[in-house]
């Protein structure tokens, strides 16, 4: 396996830990990890906060880099060899 696998592999694994760690920071109903750091923050027009925009962003971030691994590890990764 050349070393674009061995890095693609890398940037897999952390898009992946990081987008169950940004998901599960995520607030549901109102309630969870988000809003304990947030809670004193007001909500925007929207009705999100700038806590939970943020925490969309970086989740989305994790997401189109884990799809855009996969892909690339798709085509390039042989296993065996």
């Amino acid at each position: 396996m050349d070393v674009v696998a061995y890095i693609a592999l890398a940037i897999h694994v952390v898009c992946g830990v990081g987008m169950i760690i940004f998901v599960l920071l995520h607030s549901g109903k109102g309630t969870g990890v988000s809003s304990m750091f947030g809670a004193g923050m007001p909500a925007s027009a929207t009705g999100t906060g700038t806590i939970e925009k943020n925490l969309d962003r970086i989740t989305i971030a994790f997401a189109a880099g884990y799809g855009f691994t996969a892909l690339l590890l798709m085509l390039i990764y042989r296993p065996g060899m």
